[in-house]
């Protein structure tokens, strides 16, 4: 039921009654549903930027207070008190677990991280160089070939299947991609590892010699996958719910939402961010491209910096920004001139009055990318790491879209600018 009213009087004087919804928290909604059927006229609004696509149970944002909440919980308290796997299970379910159903959970995803050996043979197609996100959305797609079995979307149990496989085993595809760029030998999974511990043994163990885990990499690692594991319905994940609404086979869905996320205004910001600095190249030079950036006729801009939703500060930066100084001194790199680099970079733009009064602050992206280089992971797999946090948001926002008793196939409509009729002219009279 709504709580109210939105009156429309079209300019013919036709009146419409739009219910006004009102959420747990934020803006209220008004209904249009019945706008075209009453008054002829769609809204518009490119980009959606004021549009509610769905209702949805899982992920808050609040762009002007820089808040955002997994299921009301304060990312600020997960991110200092829980851990990826458990956040996971959080967006799955709707609660945080207790001991024994995260004890559950957590062997369920530690026993499905093996793929089928078809699946690795798959990676022999590709070619050495291919990108890592190419792969990673193609196999995804795969996986629809080889488990069909329990794809029943009106079974709950068959929709926990799903979302327990991409969780699990995409660290596994990830880390086989990034092994075909480099020409090892894939590694195995490890049933005696947490999450990102098997992940980083994926990534960088070889078969000749002992690999020893990096705890600072590990809860690193984590806590980006946690600060990333949502973000309500952004690109990627409203390619999920569009693509999933018309019933197609969900490992289809996610790999749509990884074609969207590789997208450089999306995923690939942490990417542009390396970019820029190896661009500025030196701390001598950031007073030149600082002023560059505030030119509005100078094409060049600070990646990192700035929201399209947080007008006041990203709230995962905050956090992230500290666990960023950690690793930068715990693990000391080839790279560290350019880390010098980002830190005065941020010091620069915290303290400049241009930047504090458009409220351009460092977002995730800009510490997330550092932190990734820090780590030993090449440019090229930035995206794919940001996927791997992210898939549990669009598993989570799958599930609850194709549950939905009122759900329906997406179909937007458009604003038509072409060619009003016209008749067909034979070839010879054109």
């Amino acid at each position: 039921m709504s709580d109210d009213v939105y009156r429309l009087i079209s300019p013919s004087g036709t009146e419409s009654e739009l219910p006004v919804y009102s959420g747990t928290t934020g803006p209220d909604v008004i209904d249009i549903a019945r706008l075209y059927k009453e008054q002829g006229v769609f809204t518009y609004d490119p980009g959606f930027v004021a549009t509610g696509s769905c209702e949805s149970d899982i992920t808050f944002i609040d762009g002007e207070k820089g808040i955002l909440m997994y299921r009301g919980y304060p990312v600020e308290q997960l991110a200092a008190n829980s851990n990826f796997i458990e956040v996971s299970y959080l967006l799955l379910h709707g609660d945080l677990p207790t001991a024994a159903q995260l004890e559950k959970f957590d062997h369920t995803i530690r026993t499905h991280t093996m793929l089928n050996e078809g699946m690795l043979n798959f990676f022999k197609g590709f070619r050495y160089d291919a990108h890592p996100m190419a792969m990673l959305s193609a196999v995804v797609g795969s996986m629809s070939a080889y488990y069909h079995g329990e794809m029943d979307a009106s079974n709950p149990d068959h929709r926990d299947i799903f979302a327990h496989r991409i969780l699990a085993k995409l660290p596994t595809i990830a880390a086989a991609a990034y092994k075909l760029n480099i020409g090892q030998p894939f590694m195995y999974p490890r049933n005696d590892l947490g999450y990102t511990e098997n992940l980083l043994q994926m990534l960088f163990s070889v078969p000749a010699e002992p690999y020893e885990i990096d705890a600072v990499a590990a809860e690193a690692l984590d806590l980006l996958f946690i600060l990333h594991a949502d973000h309500e319905q952004n690109c990627s994940t409203s390619t999920v719910r569009m693509a999933g609404s018309s019933g197609a086979n969900p490992y289809s869905a996610i790999a749509a939402g990884i074609s969207a996320l590789w997208g450089p205004a999306h995923g690939g910001a942490n990417e542009a961010v390396l970019t820029m600095l190896e661009e500025i190249g030196d701390t001598s030079q950031i007073g030149k491209y600082v002023n560059k950036a505030k030119d509005k006729s100078d094409p060049f801009r600070l990646m990192g910096f700035g929201h399209r939703v947080y007008k006041n500060f990203d709230p995962r930066a905050t956090i992230i920004r500290e666990m960023c100084h950690r690793v930068l001194e715990k693990l000391h790199r080839e790279d560290t001139p350019l880390f010098d680099l980002a830190r005065e970079l941020e010091q620069v733009a915290l303290k400049d009055d241009y930047f504090i009064e458009k409220n351009l602050y460092p977002n995730v992206d800009f510490y997330s990318g550092i932190i990734y280089r820090a780590l030993g992971i090449p440019t090229s797999m930035f995206t794919v790491m940001f996927a791997l946090g992210r898939s549990v948001g669009w598993a989570a926002h799958w599930r609850e879209m194709i549950s939905d008793p009122a759900g329906k196939i997406a179909r937007p409509r458009q604003l038509y600018k072409g060619p009003a009729t016209r008749d067909y002219k034979p070839i010879e009279e054109r």
